[in-house]
């Protein structure tokens, strides 16, 4: 009986340039409403910390500085930087929050783009990035860009810290189900209010509104990444709008990435790198890695998934 006295209180924003959507599982509205206000503000300060399109974030105080001199941080941006600088290692430079520097200009990803830049050229444009040029000092609490010109940035991880940190700010303020999507990438906790657990649609790659499958992601993060939204075909093979760190050019071969783990950042860190490896490679990595599960759908729509998830189809 007391399961049905619980509501669901969910609210939609804007943050960090993206659509964020809230579920807490409540008793009630009011609290629930002002535990998503919390959250929200929470959000907020890591954009405030992380955004390159914030002249005074720290992120920006670091890309300006690069070549120049070391830029005190926050330490909660210096372990961020650290845990990226690990996957970086881990996916042998397949993230690279580096990337930052690339040459935009190449890739416009519009109808009228209808060949591949020089393979010379795009290589030029990712010389810049190099996670092992990122150096950070713990005692002195400061992060260095080696070479003039290089950025970093945090597109490919931010949003999964911040959907994190939100999950954590609702715990310990007391909501003990919810869950928070940020663009897609989104952690979970506790139960749905009839006590079930929550379930997530998997995607067809080639209708996105209908899944093809289902899983139960209860106290799971999960974070997808996809060229099925953003592409460009060029004599019949479909490029992804995901660039290869080392060649400056547009992965083929896989049209989306889902990683299953119990941490937002690490699935969202983890989703863009395995669709610039490759099946084979990607697939060898995830089964390596504790508590991390994958399912990749390829460009004629094959499915593979590591050795730790079955999906219903």
């Amino acid at each position: 009986m007391i399961a049905e006295m619980h509501i669901q209180c969910k609210r939609i924003t804007k943050l960090m340039g993206n659509r964020f959507e809230f579920t807490v599982v409540v008793q009630d509205q009011a609290f629930g409403e002002h535990a998503i206000d919390q959250a929200i503000t929470e959000i907020q300060r890591i954009e405030q910390l992380l955004s390159t399109f914030r002249e005074d974030s720290q992120a920006n105080q670091i890309n300006k500085y690069a070549g120049i001199t070391p830029v005190k941080v926050d330490m909660e941006v210096l372990e961020l930087i650290e845990r990226s600088k690990r996957i970086s290692s881990i996916t042998d430079g397949a993230f690279d929050i580096s990337y930052g520097s690339i040459d935009k200009s190449l890739w416009n990803f519009d109808v009228n783009m209808n060949s591949l830049p020089d393979a010379a050229l795009a290589l030029k444009s990712v010389a810049l990035i190099n996670f092992n040029y990122v150096i950070i000092d713990r005692e002195n609490q400061t992060v260095m860009l080696k070479n003039r010109g290089m950025r970093i940035g945090f597109g490919g991880i931010g949003k999964g810290y911040a959907a994190d940190k939100a999950k954590q700010l609702l715990q310990n303020l007391g909501i003990e189900s919810g869950i928070v999507n940020a663009a897609g990438d989104l952690v979970t906790w506790g139960q749905q209010p009839n006590g079930s657990p929550w379930t997530i649609g998997i995607a067809d790659p080639d209708q996105t509104t209908r899944p093809f499958s289902s899983l139960n992601i209860s106290n799971m993060a999960i974070a997808t990444s996809g060229n099925y939204e953003k592409f460009i075909m060029i004599d019949g093979v479909r490029y992804s709008h995901t660039i290869d760190p080392k060649t400056g050019l547009p992965v083929t071969g896989i049209k989306s990435v889902s990683i299953i783990c119990p941490s937002a950042e690490l699935a969202d860190a983890l989703a863009t790198p395995v669709m610039v490896m490759g099946v084979k490679v990607g697939l060898n990595l995830i089964n390596q890695l504790k508590n991390v599960a994958c399912i990749i759908v390829d460009d004629v729509d094959d499915i593979y998934t590591s050795k730790n998830i079955h999906i219903k189809n």
